[in-house]
C-alpha cells in the first residue's frame, strides 16, 4: 500500500507551488525597482512635495532654506583664499576708464576715453571698498530723485551745471529736479513736446539711447512710460555722471562715441537723442551719425536739441559764427538724407528725424553702404563712414527686419531674428521652451529669495543672457534688468533688443563699464563654465564683487564642477553663500549658488569696518 505522500496529484502540485512563489518574488521585486526608478506613485507623489517646498531667504539674510544644500567634499590641502580690501583710493575704480591710464592714449576721435584695461600685471586682485558713510540707495521712484551724498560724493555738477538744474545738494543727500541743458523746463515737459511727434503712448516706441546722458534725467522720467533707456556718457572732467544716473535707478554704462562701435546691435533702438551732448556729428564724413542709423531700428526717430539747431537764438551764446551753425545744420540735413531719414520736426530747440522703414521707401538711392555682412560683429572694431543697408523687403510697406508688436506684447512674441532663422539653433518652439523654463526658475529664485521682484532690487543684471529669458519672466516696473550677452556667446542681444528689453556686449575677461556698487543683483546663468577655459574664474568674480552693491544678492546657475571651484573662491570675498540643488532635485548636475555681499566699508587707514547695516 502506497503512501499519501507518493500520490501521483500531490507530487504535480509541488513543482507548481514553487513556480507560484518565484514568480510572486520576481513580480514584487520589479515593482520595488519600478517605482525606484521614479515612475511609481509613490515617488510622483514625493516629486510633487519637493517641487513645493518653499526655499527661503529671510529678509535679515538668513540662509536657511528647505532646499538641499549641497556637500561639497573638498580636498584637504585646499585652502580659502581670503581677499584683502583695496586702498580706498581706489574707491571709484573703473578698470577699463582708468582716468591715469586713458591720458596715455591719442585724443584724436575720443580714443583715449574708450575702454583702455589693464594688463594682468596691473589688475588689483582686491576688494574695492565702499566709502565712509555708503548707505542703501533709496528704493526707487523716490531714487529716480534723491541720493546719499556719501555714495556719490562728487559735488562739482551741483556748482558747473547749477543754471541747469541737473543736481542740487541739500545736506546729505543730492536732489534731481528732472532739469537738462536743454529741456530747462524738466524733463517731463521735453518729453510730452517728444509724444507730441512720436508715438510714445502706444507702447511701440520701447527701447532708447540717449547719447551722452549727462544724469540721465531723460531716461530717468522714460520709465515711468514704459520706455527703456540706454543712455552712455564718458569718464570725464563731468564726474562721475554715470555713477548718478545708476545710483538714481536709471540703465547707464560708461561709453562715447569714439573709433570703435557702439557695443550694441544693428536695429536696437526705437528711439535716439542728443540732447547738447556735443558729439560732432559732421566730421569724420558723418560717421557718428551713421553709427546712430546702424542700432536705431526702421520707422526708429532721431531726437537732435542743441547746437546746430535753433542758431540764430544762440549763436553768440555758443560763441560761433552764424555762418558756421549754418553750414553744420545744412550737413545735418544731407546727411539724413543720405540715411534715408526724413524731418518730421523743428521747433525751438529741437529737431525730429524718423527712419524710413526700408529702402524702397526713400527718395533717393543709399550710397556708401558698408560691404561687411556682419552688422552685429562690433566689440572693439572700428567704426566707418559707411551706411549700413535696409534688410530686403519684398513690398514697399514691408519694414525691413520685421514687424515688431507694440510693448508689452512684443515681450513674449516670437522675435522676427527668430521667426526669419537668423538665430542658429533656436526654433519658435525652442523659443517658447525657453521662456517657459525662465518662469520656472525665476519662481524658484523668488521662492528661495522673497526680496527678488521688490524695489529692493531695482538694478539687475544678467550676465549672460541668452534669449533674455531671465529678464523677460522677472519683468516688472520695479526693476530693469541689463542684459549682457558675453562677445564668446551666440550673438542672441538682437534678440533681447526685438522683445523690449536692453542689454549690451561685453567680455567677462575684462571689467565692466561701469562704476562700483551700481547693481543690486546679479545673475550668471552657466557663465563660469563657459569663462573657465578662457580665463581667470576669480577675476570675473572680483568684477562681480566690485560692480555689487553692499548687501546685494548674487545668483549663479552653473554644473557642479565649476560650482565648487566658485564658492571655493567666494567664500574669501567677504559673501555669504550657499550651495543649493537644483529646483528639480538633486539627480540634475546643475547647482544654484546663492550669495549675499556683505556690508563693509574702507576707513583712510586703509582699515575696514563691518556692519549689520
Amino acid at each position: 500500500m502506497g503512501s499519501k505522500q507518493n500520490l501521483p496529484g500531490s507530487r504535480t502540485r509541488i513543482p507548481v507551488l514553487i513556480f507560484i512563489v518565484l514568480g510572486l518574488c520576481c513580480f514584487f521585486y520589479l515593482l520595488g525597482a519600478w517605482q525606484r526608478s521614479g515612475f511609481g506613485k509613490g515617488d510622483s507623489i514625493a516629486m510633487e512635495i519637493t517641487k513645493r517646498t518653499e526655499c527661503k531667504i529671510v529678509s535679515n539674510l538668513d540662509f536657511e532654506s528647505h532646499h538641499n544644500a549641497v556637500v561639497i567634499v573638498e580636498p584637504t590641502e585646499l585652502k580659502v583664499k581670503k581677499f584683502k580690501p583695496c586702498d580706498v583710493k581706489y574707491t571709484d575704480y573703473t578698470p577699463c576708464q582708468d582716468q591715469d591710464r586713458a591720458m596715455k592714449f591719442p585724443r584724436e576721435n575720443m580714443n583715449y576715453r574708450e575702454r583702455h584695461c589693464p594688463e594682468e600685471e596691473e589688475k588689483l586682485h582686491c576688494l574695492i571698498p565702499a566709502p565712509k558713510g555708503y548707505t542703501t540707495p533709496f528704493p526707487w521712484p523716490k531714487s529716480r530723485d534723491y541720493a546719499h551724498y556719501a555714495n556719490v560724493p562728487y559735488k562739482s555738477l551741483t556748482v558747473e551745471k547749477a543754471n541747469q538744474h541737473w543736481v542740487e545738494f541739500h545736506g546729505n543727500v543730492f536732489k534731481f529736479p528732472g532739469g537738462g541743458t536743454m529741456f530747462p523746463e524738466g524733463a517731463d515737459a521735453y518729453i510730452d513736446e517728444l509724444a507730441s511727434v512720436i508715438p510714445i503712448a502706444n507702447g511701440s516706441v520701447r527701447t532708447a539711447l540717449d547719447t551722452g546722458c549727462g544724469v540721465a534725467s531723460w531716461g530717468a522720467y522714460l520709465l515711468k512710460r514704459n520706455v527703456l533707456a540706454m543712455s552712455f556718457a564718458p569718464r570725464d572732467n563731468h564726474e562721475a555722471q554715470v555713477h548718478f544716473a545708476l545710483e538714481r535707478g536709471v540703465p547707464a554704462v560708461i561709453g562715447v562715441l569714439g573709433s570703435i562701435h557702439l557695443p550694441y546691435p544693428s536695429r536696437a533702438f526705437d528711439m535716439a537723442q542728443c540732447s547738447r551732448c556735443l558729439i560732432p556729428w559732421t566730421s569724420n564724413d558723418g560717421m557718428y551719425l551713421m553709427e546712430v542709423d546702424r542700432v536705431l531700428r526702421p520707422g526708429g526717430y532721431w531726437i537732435l536739441s542743441g547746437p546746430p539747431i535753433n542758431w540764430k537764438t544762440y549763436y553768440k551764446t555758443w560763441k560761433r559764427t552764424k555762418e558756421d551753425l549754418l553750414a553744420e545744420q545744412r550737413k545735418i540735413e544731407e546727411l539724413a538724407e543720405q540715411l534715408c531719414w526724413e524731418k518730421k520736426y523743428e521747433k525751438g530747440d529741437m529737431a525730429i528725424w524718423r527712419k524710413n522703414i526700408n529702402a524702397k521707401s526713400c527718395r533717393r538711392k543709399l550710397t556708401n553702404t558698408c560691404e561687411s555682412g556682419e552688422q552685429d560683429d562690433v566689440w572693439y572694431k572700428k567704426m566707418e563712414a559707411c551706411v549700413t543697408p535696409f534688410s530686403e523687403v519684398a513690398t514697399q510697406n514691408e519694414v525691413a527686419g520685421g514687424q515688431l508688436k507694440p510693448y508689452p506684447a512684443r515681450l513674449f512674441a516670437v522675435p522676427p531674428r527668430i521667426s526669419k532663422g537668423l538665430i542658429p539653433g533656436v526654433t519658435e518652439k525652442s523659443y517658447h521652451d525657453e521662456n517657459k523654463k525662465w518662469k520656472n526658475h525665476v519662481r524658484a529664485y523668488k521662492s528661495i529669495n522673497k526680496l527678488i521682484g521688490s524695489t529692493r532690487y531695482h538694478n539687475i543684471m544678467d550676465m549672460n543672457a541668452g534669449l533674455g529669458g531671465f529678464a523677460a519672466a522677472i519683468e516688472s516696473p520695479k526693476l530693469w534688468v541689463m542684459n549682457v550677452v558675453p562677445t564668446i556667446a551666440d550673438n542672441t542681444l538682437g534678440v533681447v533688443y526685438e522683445r523690449g528689453l536692453i542689454g549690451i556686449y561685453h567680455d567677462w575677461c575684462e571689467a565692466f563699464s561701469t562704476y562700483p556698487r551700481t547693481y543690486d543683483l546679479l545673475h550668471a546663468n552657466a557663465l563660469f563654465s563657459m569663462y573657465q577655459d578662457k580665463c581667470n574664474l576669480e577675476d570675473i568674480l572680483l568684477e562681480m564683487d566690485r560692480i555689487l552693491r553692499p548687501e546685494g544678492a548674487v545668483i549663479i546657475r552653473d554644473e557642479v564642477d565649476v560650482m565648487n571651484k566658485v564658492k571655493m573662491i567666494a567664500q574669501g570675498m567677504r559673501w555669504d553663500t550657499k550651495l543649493l540643488d537644483h529646483e528639480d532635485g538633486p539627480l540634475v548636475p546643475e547647482k544654484i549658488l546663492v550669495a549675499v555681499k556683505q556690508y563693509w566699508i574702507g576707513n583712510e587707514d586703509n582699515t575696514t569696518v563691518s556692519s549689520s547695516h
